[in-house]
């Protein structure tokens, strides 16, 4: 009888922990991940106008007002996050940013990142000194020239249209930025910085009688927010946000605020 009892008893104990195992498991699925509180967005800190440090070293510029303002909009915390640009892919793969916004180029990317529309035109071009007497592509044969690593000025010069050009050079360099760059622009060290036509204005902007901007430009191409590819979800949030700042006038004060008219190019 003894037996017997603790037989049933170790049954019903057993049927107890199933019971409590399986209402564990419901539960779990249940569940719901936790809410995304925070956009982070990564960017060359050495970038002017789009994104750098200012004189009091806070994160500032055109792409960082955008972002701001759409982060707001969203609902979420902005989170700033400074990248290494040859190593924004790995950022980006590893979720340590959400998105590349930094003028960051569409062209010749289009199947690396899961794009926005593109929100602004911008054109590469070639700054020279002033009184280097350089005015044309012709000019360049036999000079140093330098561009920033991985930047869009570089994967123009390696395009098979540009190959003559590129192989007029005395010397092609890169540079980590455009800070050194224009540095090592008026220092002599180099004789012609390929670049952004947008960083290249800002960078020469009261310095006219030092730098020159050739009239051709190199390449033309546009900017977008860029996400790792296939996360459509947050880029399509991101997209209705800019179309909504755009029809509210929102983009074109942020972008009068920096430029002096209005860059952006969504519906139009």
């Amino acid at each position: 009888m003894k037996k017997l009892l603790l037989i049933i008893s170790i049954f019903l104990l057993s049927l107890l922990i199933l019971t409590g195992c399986g209402a564990t498991q419901t539960n779990d699925t249940d569940q719901t991940p936790t809410e995304k509180t925070t956009f982070t967005v990564g960017f060359d800190q050495d970038f002017p106008p789009f994104g750098y440090v200012d004189d009091n070293g806070d994160y500032t510029g055109f792409d960082i007002d955008l972002a701001k303002e759409a982060a707001t909009r969203m609902g979420l915390e902005i989170v700033l996050q400074p990248i290494d640009w040859d190593a924004k892919d790995l950022e980006l793969s590893s979720g340590t940013i959400d998105c590349i916004w930094n003028g960051f180029t569409i062209n010749g990317r289009e199947d690396d990142y899961t794009w926005t529309e593109a929100y602004m035109d911008n054109s590469q071009v070639f700054v020279v000194k002033a009184d280097s007497g350089i005015t044309t592509f012709d000019n360049l044969a036999g000079k140093i020239v330098t561009v920033q690593t991985d930047s869009s000025a570089q994967a123009a010069l390696e395009e098979e249209d540009n190959a003559a050009l590129t192989a007029s050079f005395g010397q092609l360099i890169t540079c980590a930025n455009y800070n050194t760059a224009f540095m090592d622009l008026e220092s002599g060290a180099v004789e012609a910085i390929a670049m952004d036509i947008g960083v290249a204005k800002y960078q020469t902007a009261g310095r006219e009688d030092t730098f020159s901007i050739l009239e051709q430009p190199l390449t033309t191409e546009q900017y977008g927010v860029g996400f790792l590819l296939g996360n459509t979800q947050l880029r399509d949030k991101v997209q209705a946000t800019l179309e909504e700042m755009v029809a509210d006038g929102t983009f074109a004060q942020i972008s009068n605020e920096w430029f002096g008219y209005d860059v952006g190019i969504i519906g139009k």
